[in-house]
């Protein structure tokens, strides 16, 4: 599904990010760790055409990511709340989502209505801008938001921070339907190791933006993670 070769990224002398090759096959949950400065917001801003790469390319269900907006439709992201809409209510930026993924009101209600308990009687009917909304809030709405249109792929940055510890378990079970049940290839960022372990079959250590660990997740690869960044 997603194809990664001999990729960069430099800042004049400085690389912060190389990935020789790294394959990421449709409907695997893939966790992505590493320190601060590991190069992780680089390689998914490159996922994202936020930013070029230096050399190298990602192909996204073999669309050069880079060079066409192509991956565009199948694909769908929530990095940060500048991602958000902040003068739209929950409601209006879902339905301004859904009209750019070809979805109409009745399909996004639909989908929004499955959430209620991950919402937990704090994001619909609030009367309120997504400014104003605490951090988890609108980090909800932004995950929520990145589910509308079926995307194939799904990219999340640090999806547990700011969420409390009910939210947390909730999202979890999300991500795991996803890859499981639906077969949605899902990445994810995150500082977590238990919660990245739990939902992730597969977890890629960054450092100093290489590869230095890819491991298929089992009993052990929390105990390995831990071991490794305690060194």
């Amino acid at each position: 599904m997603i194809s990664v070769s001999n990729l960069s990224k430099q800042y004049k002398t400085v690389q912060v990010l190389h990935i020789e090759n790294l394959e990421i096959p449709k409907g695997q949950s893939f966790g992505l760790v590493g320190n601060n400065g590991a190069g992780k917001t680089t390689f998914f801003s490159l996922l994202l055409d936020l930013i070029q790469p230096t050399t190298g390319h990602i192909k996204n269900n073999d669309v050069l990511v880079h060079e066409s907006e192509d991956w565009k439709p199948f694909t769908s992201s929530f990095i940060d709340e500048s991602f958000l809409i902040g003068y739209l209510t929950a409601e209006e930026y879902f339905y301004f989502i859904g009209e750019l993924r070809g979805q109409n009101k009745a399909d996004v209600d639909a989908l929004v209505s499955q959430f209620e308990d991950f919402f937990h009687g704090e994001i619909l009917n609030q009367k309120k801008y997504l400014r104003d909304l605490s951090k988890g809030n609108q980090k909800k709405a932004g995950i929520v938001g990145a589910l509308i249109g079926n995307p194939e792929v799904i990219i999340l940055d640090e999806p547990f921070a700011n969420l409390d510890p009910t939210t947390q378990i909730r999202l979890k079970k999300i991500i795991k339907e996803l890859a499981e049940t639906r077969g949605v290839t899902v990445l994810i960022s995150s500082h977590d190791l238990m919660h990245v372990t739990d939902v992730c079959e597969r977890i890629v250590v960054l450092e100093k933006g290489e590869v230095i660990m890819d491991l298929a997740t089992s009993e052990a690869t929390l105990r390995e993670l831990e071991a490794h960044f305690a060194g």
